[in-house]
């Protein structure tokens, strides 16, 4: 039988695309050390198990469509500790911040209309944007520029009759870039003049490295009709597992559509949600403690992979991700072949190729996306065996 075209056009993602290689790594007896994935090990915080170990009922219901009362009214107070003006009644809780997107294309695109972005973009929009028929167009970032914004004339070359939201991620997802006020202030302006949504994931918004100030697209008065804000707590809280994440928005029509959307799949998961309401409780002190952490990984990884001949990394300054580019022409076949036929005292590392980020994928076959989400000792382990596995693979 026949599947249907939208799904054979869908790629892999370039995230997991390696994943069978490194589960036959694993029965083989070696240790993968996954850096591909922005999985965190920081611990999710207690108070998250403890709300769901004190649950009291006898039935476990549906919740709201849009989702828990409590829940929602911590995500409104977290947004206006800073200084984003939304209500609870601006959100949406989604099943992770995957459905947030793809509630956002369904709401706001017709088949053939177009969402631009920045190249390199995070891998699995490709996923969503095939998945509604929206085409992605993009411009692009520079690792010599550590991928900030190119300027206002590049973007809007880039802007057609289909365009309907320019969907940025801050800070960055592959590359840890973090916009300046000028920056957001541009797209803003861009927004307004050619009648665009923008689509603002600030997934990682209090990893914000080296005492740099994060921006937040929702500080902007003069676009709240046109912003929609996704979020999740997987990062944030090393939540992943969950499932939670958000939209927010002061545009009433598009929240009204999201809420439609929501009551056609019933409910985010009740469980997960009175979890994550007890995150949102929780002071910003913990937050801080984390953007530390990833802030010396950061450190780490940069200066282990400085040390390899001939590769080349982005200082990113927020996030937990960096871009580096390697001295081989295919990355992705260097990176099976680590899974497959490299270890180093029975250990091995998986990247994620990051031509799948591109749209332009054949100009960038050379570069990976790593996740410092590993402790120090980790990190330093997998960059040694990136190093010799990068010798044994040119001497091949």
């Amino acid at each position: 039988m026949k599947l249907s075209n939208r799904i054979e056009s869908m790629p892999y993602s370039a995230i997991r695309k390696l994943t069978p290689y490194a589960n036959k790594a694993k029965e083989a007896g070696k240790k993968v050390y996954h850096l591909n994935i922005g999985a965190p090990d920081v611990e999710t915080p207690q108070v998250f198990f403890d709300a769901i170990k004190n649950i009291d009922m006898k039935v476990l219901s549906y919740a709201p469509s849009p989702g828990l009362p409590e829940l929602r009214e911590g995500m409104a107070k977290y947004y206006q500790r800073r200084d984003i003006p939304m209500t609870a009644d601006d959100i949406v809780v989604t099943a992770g911040g995957s459905e947030a997107l793809l509630f956002t294309l369904l709401a706001i695109t017709d088949v053939g209309d177009e969402i631009l972005t920045c190249e390199p973009y995070y891998t699995n929009y490709l996923s969503y944007f095939i998945e509604t028929s929206t085409t992605v167009t993009t411009f692009p970032t520079v690792v010599e520029n550590d991928f900030h914004l190119p300027s206002r004339e590049v973007i809007e070359s880039k802007i057609t009759d289909k365009t309907k939201a320019i969907l940025l991620a801050n800070p960055g997802n592959p590359t840890g870039a973090v916009y300046t006020q000028e920056e957001i202030e541009l797209i803003a302006d861009i927004a307004i003049d050619n009648n665009l949504w923008i689509i603002a994931e600030e997934l990682y918004r209090e990893f914000i490295f080296d005492g740099k100030k994060f921006h937040s697209f929702g500080t902007i008065e003069r676009i709240q009709d046109r912003l929609i804000l996704q979020d999740s707590i997987s990062k944030r809280f090393s939540g992943c597992g969950a499932r939670i994440g958000n939209l927010a928005s002061m545009n009433k029509d598009f929240i009204a559509a999201a809420n439609k959307l929501a009551t056609a799949r019933l409910a985010a998961p009740t469980v997960d949600m009175i979890g994550a309401a007890a995150l949102y409780e929780m002071d910003d002190s913990y937050l801080d403690q984390i953007s530390d952490i990833y802030q010396e990984r950061r450190d780490v990884i940069v200066e282990e992979l400085n040390k390899i001949e001939g590769v080349k990394c982005n200082m990113a300054g927020g996030a937990f991700y960096t871009v580096a580019d390697l001295p081989v022409e295919d990355a992705e076949d260097f990176c099976r072949w680590l899974l497959e036929e490299f270890d180093v005292d029975g250990e091995t590392v998986m990247m994620a190729p990051a031509a799948g980020f591109y749209e332009h994928s054949e100009n960038f076959k050379s570069q990976v996306r790593l996740a410092y989400v590993l402790n120090n000792d980790a990190i330093r382990k997998a960059m040694h065996i990136l190093d010799e596995g990068l010798k044994a693979y040119k001497a091949r």
